[in-house]
C-alpha cells in the first residue's frame, strides 16, 4: 500500500459504466433482505411475548404498538396489523426497510435476552404493510369533515409527507410543495437502491396521497423570504420539512477534481437511473465518512462492479455512526473499513483524482490528534459522506432562530416565527433517520390541528 506523498505512476483513472454482465445487475439490486412468506411471518410472530408496556414500542420514535400488530399477524389479520402500524407511522413500509431496527425496537426485545435473537420486528412490519399495498383495497383511513382551513407543507420528504397525511386525515386541505421532480425526499433520492427495490418509495407516496385533500406541486423551491411571507399570508399554517441541501466540504486541496462526488448525489443518480448498468463507477473507490450514507454508497459502488471499495473514517470503530449491522453488511459485500485516517489532500493528475493523502489519527485525552504518520490510498472515484448541512441563508434572513446551523423548534415543532412549524433533518434535533423525521412531522401536525381548531393559530396578514 503506498505511503507518504508518493503515488504509483502506473495507476490510471478508470471510471465507466457496464462493468458487470447484464444479468448480475438484477441480482445485485434486488432486495438484500428477502420478504417473509405468510408461513414464515406467522411462525416469527408466534415468538413474540406480547409484552405489557413493551420496550420495543417505547424504543420506536413513532410509538408503533409492536405487540398489537404482531399479534394480528399471528391471528392471520394482516390488514389489521397494517392498520396498527400505519396509524402510528404512515411511512411504516419504508421505515421497515430503512430503519435501524437492530439498535431501536429489536435491541430492547425481551427475546434478545432470553434467546439471543430478537423477534424480527422490522421484517414483520414490512410483511404487513406490503400485503396491504398489494391488496385490492389499500386505503384504511377516511378524512374527517372538512375544516375549511388550508396548510402549506414545504418539503415532500418523510417529515413533510407524514405531516401532510395527518393534516389531511384531520380534515384540512394541504398544499404540498417540493423542489425535486418527484416526492419522497431522501426516501426517493438518498437511500440505497438495494434497500428499497421495485420503486417502493413512490408506491408508498401514492398510497399516502390517496387519502385525498393533498395537492402536490413539485419543482417549487423556497428561494426567498417573500415566498415564505406569501405562504404565511395565504395559508393558516406552514410546515417546513426542507431536509438538508448541502454536503459538508472536506476542506482540503484537490476537492474539486473530477471524480470527487457527494455520496448522496451518487446514490441519487443510481436511484433515478433507468438501469444500474448505465451508472459509471470507479475501479477503485474511496468513501470518506462513517455513517449510513457512507455504507450505502460504498456497498452500491461494490454492487456496480468496483474492484476495490474502502470506507475511510477519521475515528475508531466504536465511534462510527453506522450501526454494527450496517458495517457488517458492508464487509459482507467486500468493502474494507479503515479507521483513524483523516483526509489531508486529494491528489490528481490532468484534472482527475488519482489518490487521497491521509493523516493517521489517535485519541489523546479524549481529543483527536495526528500521529505524524501519513498514508496515501489510490482511487479514481472519491465519495464524500461526511454529513449534510442546511446551507440555506434565507432561513436566517427570514428571522428563524437557528441552533448549530439548523432551525430551532420547541417541543411541539413550532419555530420562532408565528404560524410556522418545522421537522425532519432541517431542525436542530434532527437525527437523520426516516423514522425520526416521520415522528417530528406527526408531532407538528397534531399541534397545527390543535391550534387551528382552538382558534389560537396566528392570523398572518
Amino acid at each position: 500500500m503506498p505511503r507518504g506523498n508518493r503515488v504509483s505512476g502506473t495507476y490510471k483513472p478508470d471510471i465507466r459504466a457496464g462493468r458487470l454482465p447484464a444479468e448480475e445487475y438484477a441480482e445485485h439490486f434486488a432486495d438484500h433482505v428477502p420478504p417473509l412468506t405468510a408461513g414464515q411471518a406467522v411462525l416469527e410472530a408466534s415468538r413474540c411475548l406480547y409484552c405489557f408496556d413493551a420496550p420495543c414500542t417505547q424504543a420506536c420514535p413513532t410509538r408503533i404498538d409492536v405487540p398489537s400488530f404482531i399479534r394480528r399477524i399471528a391471528e392471520d389479520n394482516v390488514r389489521g396489523a397494517a392498520a396498527t402500524i400505519l396509524e402510528s407511522n404512515p411511512l411504516g413500509g419504508f421505515c421497515a426497510r430503512d430503519c435501524p431496527t437492530e439498535v431501536l425496537c429489536e435491541q430492547v426485545c425481551v427475546r434478545t435476552a432470553q434467546q439471543g435473537r430478537p423477534v424480527a420486528i422490522g421484517r414483520l412490519q414490512r410483511f404487513a404493510v406490503d400485503a396491504l399495498l398489494a391488496s385490492p383495497h389499500t386505503q384504511l383511513f377516511t378524512r374527517a369533515p372538512a375544516s375549511g382551513r388550508q396548510v402549506a407543507v414545504v418539503g415532500a420528504g418523510p417529515a413533510g409527507l407524514a405531516c401532510a397525511h395527518a393534516l389531511a386525515r384531520a380534515g384540512h386541505e394541504v398544499a404540498l410543495f417540493d423542489a425535486k421532480p418527484k416526492p419522497g425526499g431522501l426516501n426517493e433520492y438518498g437511500v440505497a437502491t438495494y434497500k428499497t427495490a421495485g420503486g417502493y418509495a413512490q408506491r408508498e407516496v401514492e398510497w399516502l396521497l390517496g387519502i385525498g385533500g393533498i395537492t402536490l406541486r413539485c419543482g417549487w423551491v423556497l428561494a426567498d423570504a417573500e415566498q415564505l411571507a406569501a405562504l404565511r399570508r395565504q395559508y393558516a399554517a406552514v410546515f417546513l420539512g426542507l431536509g438538508l441541501a448541502d454536503t459538508h466540504r472536506l476542506g482540503v486541496a484537490g476537492e474539486t477534481l473530477a471524480g470527487v462526488h457527494d455520496a448522496v448525489e451518487f446514490i441519487s443518480m443510481l436511484r433515478q437511473a433507468p438501469d444500474p448498468a448505465c451508472v459509471p463507477v470507479g475501479r477503485r473507490v474511496l468513501v470518506i465518512g462513517g455513517g449510513m450514507t457512507a455504507v450505502d454508497a460504498a456497498v452500491q459502488a461494490k454492487l456496480l462492479g468496483a474492484q476495490r471499495v474502502d470506507i475511510v473514517y477519521r475515528r475508531g470503530p466504536q465511534q462510527m455512526p453506522a450501526s454494527q449491522h450496517e458495517q457488517d453488511l458492508a464487509r459482507m459485500r467486500g468493502v474494507r473499513i479503515l479507521h483513524w485516517l483523516a483526509p489531508m489532500e486529494v491528489l490528481g493528475e490532468d484534472g482527475s483524482v488519482r489518490a487521497v493523502r491521509f493523516a493517521r489519527q489517535r485519541l489523546a485525552a479524549g481529543r483527536l490528534e495526528a500521529t505524524g504518520e501519513e498514508e496515501t490510498l489510490e482511487a479514481d472515484m472519491v465519495l464524500k459522506a461526511i454529513g449534510q448541512r442546511l446551507g440555506n441563508p434565507l432561513l436566517s434572513e427570514c428571522g428563524f432562530a437557528l441552533r448549530d446551523g439548523r432551525i430551532a423548534v420547541d417541543q411541539a415543532g413550532r419555530t420562532s416565527i408565528a404560524g410556522v412549524w418545522a421537522g425532519g433533518d432541517c431542525i436542530a434535533e434532527g437525527q437523520d433517520l426516516t423514522v425520526d423525521a416521520v415522528a417530528q412531522g406527526l408531532r407538528a401536525a397534531r399541534d397545527i390541528d390543535h391550534q387551528l381548531r382552538s382558534g389560537r393559530a396566528p392570523r398572518n396578514e
